[in-house]
């Protein structure tokens, strides 16, 4: 699993940091007073390489006195689409590279990392970003890393257990691109991410997924994450082929005490959620 323990530090202060090629956030709680106390996030205006979101990552670092000197425990969480999953009962920790090759092109330098999507008993095998994790690794020593997907597909999961509800459909929206979750009664039946840069992207991956899974548009609930509001055009087009239709609803209960408007928790689920 990708995931290494840190000895908790006196500060009690939890950094969550997500990192994908098209952007950065970065957030900090202070648990006793379930407060708030940094948020930073950047969006780049083009997709970079694991090399050029080190870069950003090191600007960053260099500029944020509060980042500086730190002594944080720190969750990073990894967004990108180099990630498969398997079931728990197949998978051979010895052979989590050749699960990759059928969707992912792997580089002999490639450090193939799994995390356990527990309710599910399915191991997601993805590859994280190796020179950013030697970044954080000499920054902080330690620390945990996980993918987006195991963060999403166990929680989705957690939401749909209920045996009346209909099959629902968790979309994450990010910059250029979405991951997809469908759950029904508690079983996780796919994840997938998809590249989009129009309406049109949007809605013909989401419409595909559904004819391959035989989900009826006026049946299933798409329940909206991430970087979507009512006002977006891929929101507009999703509600004019879709019935149920509606945003996450979240309830962190955190105190937001940095000058900056509060971050709507369904656009920031998976930074929020890494603190629970």
């Amino acid at each position: 699993m990708g995931t290494q323990n840190k000895e908790p530090n006196t500060q009690k202060i939890k950094l969550s940091i997500q990192v994908s090629l098209n952007g950065l956030s970065f957030c900090a709680l202070s648990s006793p007073e379930k407060k708030i106390i940094f948020f930073k996030e950047i969006s780049f205006p083009r997709k970079l390489n694991p090399s050029g979101v080190l870069q950003q990552i090191e600007k960053l670092y260099y500029e944020e006195e509060f980042l500086k000197d730190g002594d944080f425990d720190v969750i990073v969480q990894y967004s990108n689409e180099l990630y498969t999953l398997v079931p728990q009962k197949f998978f051979d920790e010895k052979n989590a590279s050749d699960y990759l090759k059928f969707n992912t092109r792997i580089l002999e330098t490639d450090y193939v990392a799994h995390d356990l999507i527990e309710p599910a008993g399915i191991v997601n095998v993805y590859i994280p970003y190796t020179n950013i994790n030697n970044f954080f690794f000499e920054k902080y020593g330690e620390f945990e890393y996980r993918h987006c997907i195991t963060t999403l597909a166990e929680n989705f999961i957690k939401e749909s257990t209920s045996e009346n509800q209909k099959t629902k459909v968790f979309v994450n929206c990010y910059p250029r691109g979405y991951d997809i979750v469908v759950v029904k009664k508690g079983q996780l039946l796919l994840t997938n991410s998809f590249t989009c840069h129009t309406k049109e992207d949007f809605i013909y991956y989401l419409l595909f997924t559904a004819e391959q899974l035989e989900l009826d548009p006026n049946e299933f609930e798409l329940i909206l994450v991430g970087k979507i509001t009512a006002n977006s055009d891929y929101y507009q087009i999703a509600y004019r082929y879709i019935r149920n239709i509606s945003f996450l609803k979240t309830s962190f209960g955190y105190i937001f005490a940095v000058d900056q408007e509060p971050p709507k928790g369904y656009m920031h689920y998976t930074l929020l959620k890494a603190f629970s």
